[in-house]
């Protein structure tokens, strides 16, 4: 049985134990019962993978997807039809201004971007290397109707956005009052040019007034081992009593 954890690591995975793969994710899910989130924002949805985590680790709240490569978006509605604590956002991307712009759909769709690739994601990963490009409609997150109508008051957002976390923070400012905490894909090596790195990020959020709480790993080079991103966590410091 050997072999399946090889093939996992040669793709750029790790396989673990089931109980030590879902840990993060309760830990997060913990995390967002003691903080009363009333809404989780996933922001660059994909295939629905983090909802998927967030049920299994036992999350029944609501959530807003949000997904602009329409055959992927059209999959979650789909999935979504399911269940009634799960709503999906029209195939928008997130910015800091509206507009259009040209989406990269990689070969493996979690690595779509906004950005150009840098040369060193191609020798990193040539299997994820663009097939196609699009255009897509580019919102604020704070003008997006359904953020803008709804009711939540404590709101968790999740940007995974190969990139491109930092304008779709930046377009998310109008609603930093209700959100409580935010997770972040962090570079840790540059892949998409134009990128902001994981120091200038945690030091932007902090600035926004919310403090580091919990790191998650990300994507590793499988031949050097080397983590690559990872995921930061981050809570409104008047939310968690500490300044």
């Amino acid at each position: 049985m050997r072999i399946l954890p090889r093939l996992a690591r040669t793709l750029g995975y790790e396989l673990r134990p089931l109980r030590k793969a879902r840990e993060p994710h309760r830990r997060l899910v913990n995390l967002l019962e003691r903080l009363g989130v009333d809404l989780v924002v996933d922001g660059g949805a994909n295939r629905g993978q983090y909802v998927g985590f967030l049920r299994e680790a036992g999350w029944r709240g609501p959530i807003l997807s949000i997904e602009p490569i329409p055959e992927l978006r059209d999959d979650l509605v789909r999935r979504a039809a399911r269940d009634p604590a799960w709503r999906i956002a029209p195939a928008v991307a997130l910015g800091a201004s509206p507009g259009r712009a040209i989406l990269e759909v990689s070969a493996e769709s979690d690595m779509s971007s906004l950005l150009p690739r840098t040369a060193r994601l191609d020798r990193l990963s040539p299997s994820s290397r663009p097939i196609r490009r699009i255009e897509v409609e580019i919102v604020r997150l704070d003008a997006l109707p359904e953020l803008v109508r709804d009711p939540a008051q404590r709101i968790f957002l999740k940007l995974d956005l190969q990139g491109f976390e930092g304008p779709a923070l930046e377009g998310a400012e109008g609603l930093l009052p209700r959100i409580v905490g935010l997770q972040l894909e962090l570079a840790l090596v540059t892949l998409y040019e134009g990128e902001r790195d994981w120091r200038s990020m945690i030091d932007r959020v902090e600035a926004l007034g919310y403090v580091p709480w919990l790191f998650l790993p990300g994507y590793v080079d499988p031949r050097s081992g080397r983590e690559l991103q990872m995921d930061g966590v981050f809570l409104r410091a008047e939310a968690v009593g500490t300044e």
